[in-house]
């Protein structure tokens, strides 16, 4: 099981939600056309190049419509796979197997898909010492498991939500009459001593920020220029600096340029919100006796 926060949807609950979903009181077209007690061999196979994430969904979705199928080989999230590739072996009833495909698929395309775009961007910074991270711009529900997706391809995790971090962000800053009147705010609540971070969308707002020991700043739709000469600012403040986070319309063909500015870290909303489904099948290969 993948493990989630308190009071977040797991991987269990959103797969019973699935097959209510999609089978309520019975596959009709599985019923008719396949006879009772009929027994199936199956793979689960991709169809294009992807990094597998979401393995579990095979199992889980396919005990909770029987515990009679045997899965035979089942690969792990984070490898990398070509078209052709098992990902998964199966046998047992071939009406439980049939109906369970569609909503296994759905969760190793969408998680594979997440995986895949996240080992892209990593191997695009590889060698600049960045980190790519993912954001809360996620499917509602999926949170947990798009960010363990994120973590397969290579990726790290940003807050979990609005409950285990500090984000200040140009909204709160306007809100609260400005960068120091809402950091001192912050220093006054923060009695959890969470981790606390501050959007900065000009350079010169480091200066009002420089007092205060936060743990990052996000520098939000800087040209690289910008972020070049916020890294060379904030590295002057010494050893204890906060880490800087570049943020704001990055893609493949520009996180290379912005890595090379020296951040630490490079988020992308995109991981999540506009990752494509990765393309898998399954496939009965054999009727068994």
């Amino acid at each position: 099981m993948i493990p989630v926060p308190e009071g977040a949807l797991d991987l269990e609950a959103l797969i019973a939600a699935s097959l209510a979903e999609d089978v309520r009181d019975g596959d009709r077209t599985t019923l008719w056309t396949v006879p009772p007690g009929t027994r199936a061999r199956a793979r689960v196979q991709a169809k294009a190049s992807l990094v597998l994430a979401g393995s579990e969904a095979v199992p889980m979705t396919l005990r909770a419509l029987s515990p009679g199928v045997e899965l035979r080989s089942l690969v792990p999230d984070g490898v990398e796979l070509e078209a052709g590739d098992t990902v998964a072996e199966m046998e047992g009833p071939a009406r439980v197997i049939l109906t369970a495909e569609r909503t296994l698929l759905n969760f190793l395309g969408r998680l594979s898909g997440v995986a895949t775009l996240t080992r892209a961007f990593v191997r695009a910074v590889e060698g600049t010492g960045a980190r790519i991270v993912d954001t809360r711009k996620t499917t509602p529900g999926w949170r947990a498991l798009e960010k363990a997706a994120v973590r397969a391809g290579g990726g790290m995790n940003h807050r979990f939500g609005l409950w285990d971090m500090v984000l200040i962000k140009e909204n709160h800053i306007r809100a609260a009459g400005g960068v120091r009147e809402a950091l001192e705010g912050v220093w006054a609540g923060n009695v959890e001593a969470l981790p606390v971070e501050i959007e900065v969308a000009e350079l010169r707002e480091l200066v009002e920020v420089r007092p205060f020991p936060v743990d990052r700043i996000l520098l939000d739709n800087m040209s690289t220029d910008e972020l070049s000469e916020a890294v060379r600012i904030v590295h002057g403040w010494g050893e204890k600096r906060p880490l800087l986070e570049a943020s704001g319309n990055m893609t493949l063909e520009r996180v290379r340029r912005v890595a090379e500015t020296g951040v630490d870290l490079i988020s992308v909303g995109a991981l999540t919100h506009s990752a494509p489904s990765a393309d898998l099948s399954l496939l009965v290969e054999a009727i068994l006796p």
